[in-house]
């Protein structure tokens, strides 16, 4: 490790975990069966969505902000955020009566914005600006620099990553057997930072691995290029990691503290979150089950091992589970979408029906509209199937009975526009 660098220490997370003894009790650190079941290991949950706010972000914002001197708070504090630092800074606000000012993208989901108010009440206002986390923020620095406001960053803070840090400190305290692996998710870095670097000092032996979805690995093209970039694209399904660029100093310390990055598709985060739910009875985000599901991409090196998964968070709208499962389907190869021209004539659908959907599987979505002036038509036709190698006997009895067909799950621009 490069001690030249910024690296949070030993002692400052110590203090870090003083502070937040003010608001915080630690959370929970469980030995999970299934996960330990599946994977042939003792795999450890760190319920962090159990915080009073439901997510890690308490840590580093308090810590932050009681940090700072009282007199440059009086004009008031803001910062920007997805969901779940927005609700620690909104707490903070509450707890400390300071007026905060929060900047969230519009595409942030309402069950966040409603817990945002009750956290901070009549001492935040809620700024909804830009599509994306990277926009939110810089409107958010724009208007603290021009109101002379204290901002408080998301992640890229020495003192927000020592607040982070604390969960690290709470693992090593809480656990009875000595870890191989932990597994933390990455946004912009501020939890892999604190936490990675208490246990490089205190417990190098452990590995650190980050976590990242697969629409926005900043911090893993950051460290590829060997230095901070900023994606052109990313995708916001994971909203609490989506972060455009990754911070400067957490990329510095990244770099120096973890062993591996795994990028995670969005569909395997989204099996992992009904997998939770049905087997665990965990509500888990989507940023909250990135750890556990890098899981199944290390199968074969913690097998036999002691690892621990970061759960980071649980503000996940309800509304949200649909698109949740259908994501999950069609990444676990369980749900087709095909365009079949059919013959315009009576008994086509039934037939289809009949000779194509196999017993196992469940005709669950068609759109057709019977054109009468021409002598085929197209639908859009979606089929579950019971296992993902039955798609290859469905498509052979469409060949079978000549039917033509276009399928749609790997033609990215057309799927997106007919589902």
């Amino acid at each position: 490790m490069d001690t030249n660098k910024y690296i949070p220490t030993v002692e400052a997370i110590e203090k870090a975990s003083g502070v937040l003894e003010e608001i915080l009790e630690p959370t929970p650190f469980q030995k999970n069966q299934n996960l330990s079941d599946i994977y042939g290991a003792n795999i450890f949950l760190k319920r962090e969505d159990l915080q009073m706010v439901r997510s890690y972000k308490i840590r580093g914002a308090y810590n932050k902000i009681r940090t700072i001197d009282p007199a440059l708070l009086k004009n008031g504090i803001v910062c920007a955020s997805a969901g779940n630092h927005a609700q620690g800074v909104a707490f903070s606000c509450n707890k400390l009566q300071i007026m905060g000012s929060i900047f969230m993208p519009t595409t942030t989901p309402k069950q966040k914005i409603e817990q945002v108010r009750m956290f901070g009440r009549e001492f935040i206002e809620i700024v909804l600006t830009g599509d994306t986390f990277d926009a939110a923020n810089s409107a958010a620095i724009k208007f603290a620099k021009e109101n002379e406001k204290t901002f408080i960053p998301p992640f890229d803070d020495p003192k927000v990553m020592e607040g982070q840090g604390t969960i690290g400190r709470e693992i090593l305290n809480q656990s009875k057997v000595k870890l191989d692996y932990v597994f933390v998710p990455i946004g912009g870095g501020g939890l892999a930072s604190g936490l990675g670097s208490y246990f490089k000092q205190m417990s190098p032996e452990t590995k650190i691995i980050g976590v990242e979805p697969g629409g926005a690995p900043c911090m893993k093209e950051a460290i590829k290029a060997g230095k901070v970039i900023k994606l052109e694209q990313i995708d916001k399904f994971v909203d609490g990691a989506a972060v455009q660029e990754a911070g400067a100093l957490t990329y510095q310390v990244c770099k120096e503290v973890l062993d591996d990055i795994v990028v995670v598709p969005e569909g395997a985060v989204c099996t992992t979150i009904i997998q939770m739910y049905n087997k665990s009875a965990i509500v888990v985000e989507p940023a909250g089950a990135l750890s556990s599901a890098a899981l199944r991409f290390y199968a074969d090196e913690i097998k036999g091992k002691n690892v621990a998964c970061i759960v980071s968070g649980s503000n996940n709208d309800i509304t949200r589970m649909e698109e949740i499962r259908e994501k999950s389907l069609l990444y676990e190869g369980l749900k087709h979408y095909f365009i079949v021209n059919f013959p315009q004539k009576s008994g086509a659908v039934l037939s289809f029906i009949r000779d194509v959907i196999g017993p196992t599987d469940d005709l669950v979505y068609i759109q057709y509209i019977k054109k009468t002036n021409k002598e085929s038509g197209p639908a859009l036709i979606g089929i579950e199937v019971a296992a993902k190698e039955n798609l290859e006997a469905l498509i052979k009895r469409m060949e079978a009975n000549n039917i033509k067909f276009e399928y749609i799950n790997e033609n990215n621009k057309l799927f997106e526009i007919l589902i």
